[in-house]
């Protein structure tokens, strides 16, 4: 007879940060029980009010608390449902004089330590877990020799994808990669010795000692067509990943794009330019990107109203924007037009917090600096499209700003992660810098 061995349950302990970055992650435990501080509790009150997506988070997270609130949550805790384990509220514990020796300051990060730590020495028989994105405390807490992990539910696990959207094949015959520009048809999977099935809107680089091609899979038909370069609205494609990336920005069929890649790999100016080109199937052009203060530090300590606060956060927007405008004369229809959908508001470049809330109907939609949000507030980005509106993230997942994000939750990886494998989504990573040399040398070496 087989031995048994009862699966211990374990008790995760979430911190503030884990409650504003997905509302509804007290759910996402399996049968493991869940303690929410109250000090978490106490810290939301600062958070309620506002009309960003962590205000939002905030509000949501209390109004599931309240569904289920009752004096159990204080007193062996609340069931959150078949196969879940339970849910209680902590109240504030005294912290050991290890603690106190380590982190004498009273702030809420060592209160809810304190929590954790009093979980830890009593429950000795489980497993007590801190769940928190704030690396310092995961490192505060192992100090005392209580376990702690970031929020791994949300978190993609092969990262490796994300860098490899394009695929390239060296061994192809001259003649398969000839048919591919001749015909309009394209060519089946077989003639390129592709086994799998390619995901949908997938691109390819095929080449061998003589010839090169560019191909890209189209999932309605199951057939490799050609791709070729085009001068888009001025801007021409410097290499193999632009090529693919306007190729995608200008598809019809593809609603929804993601472009990754170093500063200086021309994401945003590309789905610019692409937008520019398409101008008349859209009632509107949003650029908008997520302001992330610098340091941390508010932009209410910054002068001026707010159009002059916000105004160095959207300048990297407005010089994309001069690098089209450069490419035509002052007086040729081109540069004119661009000025008069700045007038006229057909193109609008502006903070993501103020587009939150509008319709999104035939907007071509660019979300710049996409890596510094979280996988829910793409979501709600997204969530907000109506008919014949096309949506484009770009971002580094290098570079990230916000200090609870990383390469693997950012919501930009997320979205390239969940979506892959879509009818209506493609996504280009892009290698080479084309900024300049300078730029380019700066972003691999320092």
């Amino acid at each position: 007879m087989e031995e048994t061995t009862k699966k211990v349950k374990k008790i995760f302990v979430l911190d503030t940060n884990v409650l504003l970055h997905d509302y509804k992650c007290m759910h996402n435990f399996d049968e493991h029980d869940v303690i929410i501080p109250i000090t978490a509790l106490e810290e939301l009150d600062k958070f309620k009010r506002g009309n960003d997506i962590i205000n939002y988070n905030a509000r949501e997270f209390t109004r599931d608390l309240d569904k289920l609130s009752g004096d159990k949550l204080f007193n062996g805790g609340i069931s959150l449902g078949k196969g879940k384990g339970k849910l209680s509220i902590e109240t504030g514990k005294h912290p050991s004089e290890k603690l106190v020796s380590s982190f004498p300051e009273s702030t809420p990060d060592h209160r809810i330590l304190a929590i954790a730590e009093h979980l830890y020495l009593s429950h000795q028989e489980r497993p007590v877990i801190l769940i928190t994105k704030d690396i310092n405390l995961r490192m505060k807490a192992k100090s005392l020799g209580i376990m702690a992990q970031d929020y791994h539910n949300d978190m993609v696990q092969n990262i490796q994808d994300i860098y490899e959207s394009v695929r390239i094949n060296d061994k192809v015959d001259g003649e398969v990669i000839s048919n591919l520009y001749n015909g309009s048809e394209g060519v089946t999977l077989d003639k390129f010795g592709i086994r799998e099935k390619p995901f949908s809107h997938q691109y390819f680089i095929f080449r061998n000692e003589s010839k090169s091609g560019l191909g890209h899979y189209d999932p309605f038909n199951n057939v490799i067509n050609r791709v070729e370069k085009t001068r888009t609205y001025g801007i021409d494609p410097r290499n193999a990943e632009q090529t693919f990336a306007l190729d995608a920005l200008l598809r019809p069929e593809v609603q929804l794009v993601a472009l990754t890649g170093k500063a200086g790999t021309g994401k945003t100016l590309l789905a610019l330019a692409a937008a520019m080109h398409q101008r008349k199937m859209y009632t509107q052009i949003f650029l908008a990107r997520p302001i992330i203060p610098l340091g941390n530090r508010d932009i209410g300590y910054l002068p001026g109203d707010v159009d002059e606060k916000i105004a160095p956060y959207m300048q990297p927007l407005f010089d994309n924007l001069s690098v089209i405008k450069q490419k035509f004369k002052p007086q040729s229809r081109e540069y004119t037009r661009i000025e008069e959908m700045q007038q006229t508001e057909k193109l609008v470049i502006t903070p993501l917090a103020y587009i939150r809330g509008r319709s999104l109907s035939r907007i071509f939609f660019i979300v710049d600096e996409a890596q510094n949000l979280t996988p829910h507030e793409v979501k709600t980005i997204i969530t907000r499209a109506g008919e014949g509106t096309k949506m484009v993230f770009t971002g580094d997942i290098q570079q990230i700003d916000s200090p609870y994000l990383d390469t693997k939750s950012n919501g930009l990886t997320y979205l390239a992660d969940r979506m892959k494998g879509q009818d209506i989504f493609a996504h280009v990573h892009l290698l080479k810098g084309e900024r300049s040399y300078l730029a380019d040398l700066a972003s691999n070496l320092l």
